[in-house]
């Protein structure tokens, strides 16, 4: 393949592709699910709007309600830019602060304890966030840190060990869960159906929680890129603030980029590494194609095929130990 060929591998037909997600939104939610329109889930990043524009293009907006759950530790952003995303789209939305859910159920209680095993001196009026070092810089697999910032502006990090680690996620899983709580709510209400918002990085990776933000009645951008997401983007009119707000998590209390808390690549090269994984296209011809040395494009693709096991567990359905019919 030729070098400048590489970024055009992910280019896709955006009219088409939107046509072809419409129609099958359409035929899923009103054939296979009987259902009258579709709820999203809406952030205010890149992936939540295009999927909200798509169900809007298929159903028309009086199908489609947007969902807002803040909480505590969100953004000061996510809340009015999904509502400007509403507003774009003149869809109906709701609000729900999930704070005192998650507090009732001892999210923050539960996650303070686990920072405290390693940082004895965090207190309510700390902020934190979990980080990987980039990929590009490191020389061994990437290992977690907590990043607490004190009250006075003082910024400390710490190498997580596992149990602390596990404490932190298993705690701050319950937002996902509790959002996808709020979603199938109104789900039943309206008797729509609950529309899932991962990329293909997302899907593929396992950068979700199980049955939180996992959970869903239909993916429609599962199957693309997130070069390809941006591109829906485009076509669809999604607000120039929303497309150039970089990609968060907005589950941390600090600011923290998708990157530094799962992919440990910026996303367009974890993009060009996934597909070159995809397509069998071998380290030594990718390298020069994405401008990264071969060694980290050997590490990319073994840190590919180590969260794809990691995934298995997260894609699985109950298992039932006998046929049930």
């Amino acid at each position: 393949m030729e070098s400048a060929g590489i970024s055009q591998l992910l280019a896709i037909d955006a009219g088409a592709e939107v046509a072809r997600i419409c129609q099958s939104i359409r035929d899923t939610v009103f054939g296979q699910f009987r259902r009258k329109g579709i709820v999203v889930g809406v952030s205010g990043g890149i992936d939540s709007s295009v999927v909200a524009g798509l169900a809007v293009r298929a159903l028309g907006k009086e199908r489609v309600l947007a969902l807002f759950t803040p909480e505590m530790d969100s953004s000061d952003e996510s809340l009015p830019l999904g509502q400007m995303v509403a507003d774009w789209l003149q869809v109906s939305s709701a609000l729900e602060d999930i704070s005192p859910i998650l507090r009732a159920a001892g999210c923050y209680r539960r996650r303070d304890e686990a920072v405290r095993s390693v940082v004895p001196e965090f207190t309510d009026d700390y902020k934190c966030k979990l980080a990987l070092p980039n990929m590009l810089d490191a020389s061994r697999y990437p290992v977690f840190s907590i990043v607490v910032q004190s009250p006075t502006g003082e910024m400390k990090k710490v190498r997580l060990p596992l149990k602390a680690y596990l404490g932190i996620v298993a705690a701050t899983s319950f937002k996902q869960r509790t959002r996808k709580m709020m979603e199938y709510y109104y789900a039943d209400l309206l008797q729509f159906a609950v529309a899932g918002t991962p990329n293909r990085l997302e899907y593929d990776q396992g950068f979700f929680v199980k049955n939180g933000d996992g959970a869903a009645d239909l993916k429609p951008i599962a199957h693309l890129y997130k070069t390809q997401v941006y591109e829906l983007a485009r076509y669809l009119g999604v607000p120039d603030e929303i497309q150039r707000r970089p990609p968060t998590t907005d589950t941390y209390s600090l600011p923290q980029s998708q990157e530094e808390f799962y992919f440990s690549l910026p996303l367009d090269k974890m993009d060009l590494c996934l597909y070159g994984k995809d397509h069998g296209i071998l380290p030594e011809e990718l390298g020069p194609m994405v401008g990264m040395p071969v060694d980290q494009v050997s590490r990319a693709y073994e840190m590919i095929d180590s969260k794809r096991r990691a995934a298995q567990y997260l894609h699985m359905p109950p298992v039932v130990i006998a046929s049930v019919e």
